[in-house]
């Protein structure tokens, strides 16, 4: 259990970051406009503190932590919600500071930030399935 909370701590202190990050950005480049910077705070906390918060709890009453599965879950699903928040501040860093990009490097951002997303649904689903076989048990 305690090494969720520390997960989650980690997700909700770069989420801290990220929006004082958003913040701070923004308004010494005098941006105005919206930006995916705005989203990647909301995402670390919800995705990843939320989500390792309530594993923390189904850890103190169900035994998964030795399923395959569940170890699974945490390799996707770390990589996936680190993959898509870095992709998300790399475009938003070029949409406030309104730099050139070719539509070859827009399509990579997207499709990496896609992968990421991709994998954050994936592990979601390994989560559940993780869960429910611990039920079972």
């Amino acid at each position: 259990m305690k090494k969720y909370l520390n997960i989650s701590l980690i997700y909700a202190v770069a989420a801290m970051i990220c929006g004082v990050f958003y913040r701070e950005f923004t308004k010494m480049n005098h941006f105005t406009g919206v930006t995916a910077l705005g989203k990647v705070h909301t995402h670390l906390f919800l995705l990843g503190m939320m989500v390792f918060l309530m594993v923390a709890l189904f850890a103190g009453k169900l035994d998964f932590e030795k399923q395959k599965i569940f170890r699974v879950f945490m390799v996707v699903y770390n990589i996936g919600v680190s993959l898509m928040s870095v992709m998300m501040l790399v475009r938003g860093v070029i949409q406030v500071l309104n730099l050139p990009l070719s539509a070859g490097g827009s399509a990579a951002i997207s499709g990496i930030a896609g992968i990421g997303h991709i994998l954050v649904g994936t592990g979601i689903v390994l989560l559940i399935m993780s869960l429910k076989k611990a039920e079972e048990v």
